[in-house]
């Protein structure tokens, strides 16, 4: 029964929860831009205010980059650590959106409602369905539900460059038995998820350089190596015919996906021609003997992300140029450690460089994969409550982007984290005219509503 009435509450309190959210939204907090740097700490302080209204022990706690909020509450029972972010991405190109991407409003589309402004999903609309949750409950208990930790980063979307070193130093408050992220999505933007399995992700940038300058081509060309053939040599040589990737030792320590996993992921009856073909492809391009959904979930990568060197403006320059660069980015699973790789992939390259030429590497970060011990049996119970307000059964999902603080959950603070949200495959996050359905912002206050109840 008193879960009925938290569910209630929330039904009848969404028109002050929405203008809460409206609140928040109007806070250009973009970190990555100094300009903003004010209004980080404006987003900050606006939380760790309303956290305390709600009887959190709450401040916004300095750092050498944007504030990280921290917010405790006393209890009983199992310990839970909720983490946020609150800062956003730029809004550039500014022309693209309809309206102010600071400037909130619900909107009627042919979906249904949603919330259109930077920020709607990606993450303020994600963790303000966890307060809004709490708040309802505060509401009809007289008290927070449990033990609870709220845990809001400024810096996300730059970097995250003071979260380890706020995390090693507060290691000791911040740990809990198990964390709640909520900056995820739904499965194909209808069926509820919990996120088991993260990759990992490791970024270099190499550089190329044969002769001492740019050079004539029909001077020199035929006579001098040029570094752009050197480079797509090396690019072309890193995938073989059946799309593995051949880096030296690449594998070693993937393991295969579980049955019991591997035939969950096939009921999800994926639609790979779909996805694909909303962005005018057709066929997968991994590892022949691999489903699409292993692809992108369970099955390292290795990608081009950027190639260039020579002239490359209007017009025609026969040049052949003095250095050649390429941005080049790999996913990684458990069992695959990001420095070894990156050594193995930097000597890979080195075998290939001719002589005349040169070879220089700039690192781009290094973030281990991630996977939850689903044993633990708090996850069955968030499935359940998941599923009994989706009306659908949750699954167990992969991502097969990264979120590294929940390896560092895992690394630093030693315990796992469930990674459960309710972003939908159009919200637009980080490009113009972002939004968040309304339906995912009410159920999703829900959903947390249900699994409090379950875990604590």
């Amino acid at each position: 029964m008193s879960l009925d009435a938290v569910l209630t509450r929330i039904d009848e309190t969404l028109p002050e929860a929405t203008d809460r959210l409206f609140e928040l939204l109007r806070i250009p907090s973009i970190s990555t831009d100094p300009a903003y740097k004010a209004d980080c700490a404006t987003a900050a302080e606006w939380l760790a205010s309303d956290l305390r209204g709600l009887g959190f022990d709450a401040a916004a706690r300095p750092t050498p980059g944007h504030p990280m909020v921290v917010g405790q509450s006393g209890g009983e029972g199992r310990h839970l650590l909720f983490y946020g972010h609150y800062d956003v991405q730029p809004v550039d190109p500014l022309d693209l959106w309809d309206r102010d991407p600071f400037d909130p409003e619900i909107q009627d589309t042919p979906k249904g409602k949603v919330i259109r402004a930077r920020g709607a999903s990606d993450d303020k609309g994600q963790l303000m369905t966890f307060i809004e949750a709490c708040r309802a409950w505060k509401h009809v208990h007289g008290s927070l539900p449990g033990r609870l930790t709220i845990f809001l980063e400024g810096e996300e979307e730059s970097g995250s460059p003071s979260l380890v070193p706020f995390m090693t130093e507060h290691a000791g408050e911040l740990k809990a038995d198990l964390a709640l992220i909520c900056d995820t999505g739904l499965f194909e933007s209808t069926q509820p998820a919990i996120t088991t399995m993260l990759r990992g992700l490791l970024g270099e940038e190499i550089t190329i350089t044969g002769p001492d300058k740019d050079l004539h081509s029909g001077m020199y060309g035929g006579a001098a190596m040029n570094p752009v053939r050197v480079l797509t040599k090396i690019i072309a040589s890193l995938h073989d015919e059946n799309g593995r990737i051949t880096v030296p030792g690449f594998y070693d320590g993937v393991e295969e996906l579980p049955d019991a996993v591997r035939a969950q992921w096939q009921a999800l009856a994926f639609d790979y021609q779909k996805f694909l073909g909303d962005v005018g492809l057709s066929v997968p391009a991994g590892e022949h003997d691999r489903t699409p959904l292993e692809m992108l979930w369970s099955r390292p990568t290795c990608e081009v992300n950027g190639i260039w060197g020579g002239y490359t403006g209007a017009g025609f320059k026969t040049v052949l140029p003095s250095q050649a660069h390429a941005k080049i980015s790999f996913r990684l699973v458990p069992g695959q450690d990001p420095h070894v790789l990156r050594d193995a992939f930097r000597n890979h390259i080195r075998t290939m460089v001719p002589f005349d030429c040169e070879v220089a590497f700039h690192d781009h970060g290094a973030s281990p994969a991630g996977v939850m011990d689903i044993s633990d049996p708090a996850f069955e119970a968030a499935r359940g409550a998941l599923g009994a307000e989706w009306g659908r059964p949750a699954s167990y999902v992969g991502c097969g982007g990264s979120i590294p603080i929940a390896g560092f959950f895992q690394s630093i603070l030693g315990m796992d984290a469930m990674l459960i949200g309710f972003g939908k495959d159009d919200d637009q996050i980080h490009s113009p005219n972002e939004k968040y359905d309304m339906e995912s912002f009410h159920k999703g206050i829900r959903s947390w509503a249900r699994i409090l109840a379950a875990l604590t």
